[in-house]
């Protein structure tokens, strides 16, 4: 496994939240970082700004994850700056909760257009570009083992990158490319505040063992022991980061 401090991480969904954190540990631990974002362009370019001010690399990339088109000139684009790729964390993902019964086409074509085929576009570029030694970290949810109402659609669609991570690892037999997933528990990020009230996060918050919400720098150090060499035989499995909530 190479030095870090040549390695190339791609991270999906990175402007901000889990995300940002990630790009930001990455580079702190020495990988050159492609922040991707879909549409938030003034905080993807504020991210790699700081990354670059401590000392880092960093180059935003505007993707849609779930366009296959955009993902392979984000791939593209990564080869011809820094001549290849040895990372790939697929944070990017929605969340909107909805009973079953309610939810309506476009919210379910949506949620697994992003979090499951977004995920399935960027493994399919990697398996056809990512270099020896390379790491792939997928991004599931402890709602998986909550089975909590409003959650359906969601967690169906991280069943299904759950099921892409084992079947994935196997694929890349004799490549030395490891692929886990995290399965992060409640997080305060905007992605699980929105529209949840002061009581309702409090509620989450007192869920786990340790009684708090998890924080993105808590998520990112368990991607950088992922994509780092003490986890070099870590392979197809999911990491469930939530404070012994499940």
């Amino acid at each position: 496994m190479q030095d870090q401090t040549d390695r190339v991480a791609i991270v999906t969904g990175a402007s901000r939240g889990i995300g940002a954190a990630i790009a930001e540990r990455l580079a702190a631990d020495g990988f050159t970082v492609v922040i991707n974002y879909a549409g938030d362009a003034a905080s993807a370019e504020n991210l790699a700004c700081r990354i670059e001010a401590n000392g880092g690399r960093a180059l935003t990339a505007k993707a849609d994850v779930a366009d296959p088109e955009a993902v392979k000139r984000m791939f593209d684009a990564t080869e011809a700056a820094f001549g290849g790729i040895d990372v790939l964390i697929n944070n990017a993902g929605i969340l909107k909760t909805a009973a079953l019964a309610e939810t309506s086409d476009d919210e379910f074509d949506r949620h697994f257009a992003i979090n499951t085929k977004g995920t399935f576009n960027t493994l399919r570029e990697a398996a056809r570009r990512m270099r020896s030694g390379g790491r792939i970290v997928n991004f599931s949810s402890t709602t998986l083992a909550l089975n909590l109402p409003g959650y359906a659609v969601y967690n169906a669609t991280k069943a299904a990158v759950e099921a892409l991570t084992h079947v994935f690892a196997k694929e890349l037999r004799g490549r030395d490319i490891t692929v886990n997933a995290v399965a992060p528990g409640p997080v305060a990020t905007d992605l699980f505040l929105s529209g949840k009230s002061e009581d309702l996060v409090a509620q989450f918050a007192k869920m786990p063992p340790l009684e708090r919400l998890g924080q993105p720098g808590d998520i990112a150090s368990v991607v950088a022991f992922l994509v780092g060499p003490a986890a070099g035989w870590v392979n197809g499995q999911i990491l469930r980061a939530n404070g012994g909530l499940a």
